[in-house]
This record gives C-alpha cells, sequence and structure tokens, in this order.
C-alpha cells in the first residue's frame, strides 16, 4: 500500500521485489506511478490480474488500526481477481483446506486455486463442510466430490460438526502448514466467518495463508 509511506521506503520495497523476481526466473513489471488513493488504484489493477497478494501486517499498517476491517472489507470486496492474504512470517502450505458450503461462491474459489495453483493441488487436501445439524450431508455431494477429486487427486471429504462460526477457527488452529481456501468476502454460508476480524485472527493467531475468490 502507498499511503503513508515515504518515497525512499517505496523504492526499496521495489528494488528488493525486482531482486527476488530475478532471483526465481519470474517475469515481472513495476508500475512506477504513485497515486494517493491505493486502493482505487488497486482495484482497477485487479481487473487486469491473475491475483492479487495481500501482505496481511504491512496492509493493516497501512490501513490503520483503527480502520483495518473496514479497509480489508473493500479491499476483498471490491477486487476483480482472486486475493491471497499472507502474514509476513508463515509455514509454505503443505496441506490444502477447501471451505464449501455448498455455495456457488465456494465451489467457484476452489476452481480458481485450482486452476492458479496446480502444484499445491498435488498436497494433501481437506474439502470441509461445518454444520450444527449431524445428520446433514454435503450439499451436491457427488457432484462436489467429482469435480474436486479431478483437481485434487490426494483429496479427502471432512464433516464438522460444529458451529462454524464459534468453532471453525478453533479446528483451524490444529492445522498447520495450510492455506484456507474460501468463497467471495462478506457473503453467504462459509464465507459469512471471513466478516469482522475473522480474516485477521486467522492470520494473526494461526498464521495461516488466506484464498478468497468471487465472481
Amino acid at each position: 500500500m502507498i499511503e503513508g509511506y515515504e518515497s525512499k521506503t517505496i523504492n526499496e520495497n521495489i528494488s528488493r521485489f525486482e531482486k527476488l523476481c530475478v532471483k526465481n526466473g519470474i517475469e515481472h513489471r513495476v508500475h512506477k506511478d504513485f497515486y494517493d488513493l491505493a486502493l482505487p488504484e488497486m482495484e482497477n489493477e485487479s481487473e487486469y490480474a491473475d491475483m492479487l497478494i495481500l501482505g496481511s501486517e504491512k496492509f493493516y499498517e497501512s490501513a490503520g488500526v483503527s480502520s483495518q476491517n473496514i479497509y480489508l472489507h473493500s479491499a476483498l470486496h471490491d477486487m476483480k481477481c482472486p486475493v491471497i492474504i499472507v502474514p509476513e512470517k508463515f509455514d509454505f502450505p503443505e496441506n490444502v483446506i477447501l471451505a464449501y458450503d455448498g455455495t456457488e461462491q465456494s465451489v467457484y474459489a476452489i476452481k480458481q486455486f485450482a486452476y492458479l495453483f496446480p502444484e499445491l493441488a498435488n498436497k494433501p487436501t481437506l474439502l470441509v463442510y461445518a454444520s450444527k445439524n449431524p445428520d446433514e450431508d454435503f450439499p451436491g455431494k457427488i457432484q462436489i466430490e467429482e469435480l474436486v477429486a479431478r483437481h485434487f487427486p490426494n483429496l479427502t471429504l471432512l464433516k464438522l460438526n460444529v458451529n462454524p462460526k464459534k468453532y471453525f477457527g478453533t479446528w483451524l488452529s490444529e492445522n498447520k502448514s495450510a492455506i484456507l481456501v474460501s468463497g467471495s468476502y462478506g457473503r453467504s454460508g462459509f464465507s459469512q466467518l471471513l466478516n469482522k476480524s475473522f480474516v485477521g485472527d486467522i492470520i494473526a493467531e494461526h498464521k495461516l495463508p488466506v484464498f478468497i475468490a468471487h465472481r
């Protein structure tokens, strides 16, 4: 984010980014037109991007503590490409957790993740559905398993008989070195977990990257 940063800090970050790209053989391009309003410009750029990566702590620093949730909500809701929010320090994902709630949005996020990260899709993967009703099964179980198993060969389906709003974070804390994949920010089903401070809490407490995608 640009707000609040001196040009020296920005140039240092650009230089570090370029060196890392060259070191890892990544084609890159840096836009050096600095704007006063970073969010609108970031939204415009996202229309032409495959993915946006946000470093959580630095993102929050630029937003200000009091407004971080509003700022985060705006960034995630308005972006026109998938977003990954990452802590500054985290373990590289060795497991993938697909948060599924039967909605079109959660299926879309799963497909986008598989398209963008085919290497990670080969990691051990949990397709998780949480419900307080122990008699309730996966919605569209046959169809979702057929779809997801084609992209995630090391797939396991898991039904959590818990209230997701109360206990999903606790369950998630037991899964180390994972990345969480979820549907759109602030919409129905599982994604309702991602309102207010949920994403921030997961990143701060569990040090997990979170992948979010919506149409």
